[in-house]
């Protein structure tokens, strides 16, 4: 009898906290738990045709998907300031209000974390790209004792050899690799 009594008690409880806890969740502000976001995260020193077609074929995964630009790469000195990376970002996704451009200094993880985002979106272009970027899920994986994941988005192959060191390179020697680099429709104005 006393076990049939704590089963009972068992579930009347675990249903009164579910209800609780779920059933009550756009009163109590819980709403966003449902809501999926998504990182993506770069220096995006440009942001490139190849970062905005990851973004794209990623968007529709997500409820929500933040842009995280890197401020402070210690691997890359003389980058373009966060601000000027981040305002052309935020220009090309003007129109879709999913998207957010965020600043983010220190580690991708601890930005998931601020933004609630269980999945950070990372485009691979090679074998080499691969490699780096498995190593890194790991790492993500272990600091955030698994509660952050990463999906791996291929390159499609007509933009797999544009990277935004390709871009920097080709502009350092005066040419012009505007047709690389991922910006805004310019709006014409009526007169």
């Amino acid at each position: 009898m006393y076990k049939k009594v704590q089963k009972k008690n068992f579930f009347s409880f675990a249903f009164r906290w579910f209800f609780r806890t779920f059933a009550f969740a756009k009163r109590r502000n819980f709403a966003s738990w449902n809501m999926k976001t998504g990182l993506f995260t770069g220096t995006f020193d440009p942001f490139t045709i190849g970062h905005d077609s990851i973004v794209r074929r990623a968007l529709p995964l997500f409820d929500r998907l933040v842009i995280g630009v890197v401020g402070d790469n210690v691997n890359k000195p003389g980058m373009t300031p966060v601000l000027e990376r981040m305002e052309a970002i935020e220009r090309l996704y003007a129109d879709e209000p999913r998207i957010e451009v965020k600043p983010y200094y220190g580690l991708a993880v601890a930005l998931a974390r601020t933004e609630g985002a269980h999945f950070i979106v990372k485009g691979v272009r090679s074998v080499k790209d691969y490699e780096y970027e498995r190593e890194q899920a790991e790492v993500n994986r272990l600091i955030s004792k698994g509660e952050v994941e990463t999906i791996l988005f291929f390159a499609e192959p007509h933009l797999a050899s544009i990277s935004s060191s390709t871009v920097r390179e080709l502009e350092h020697f005066g040419l012009d690799a505007s047709a690389l680099v991922a910006a805004a429709p310019v709006k014409e104005q009526s007169i």
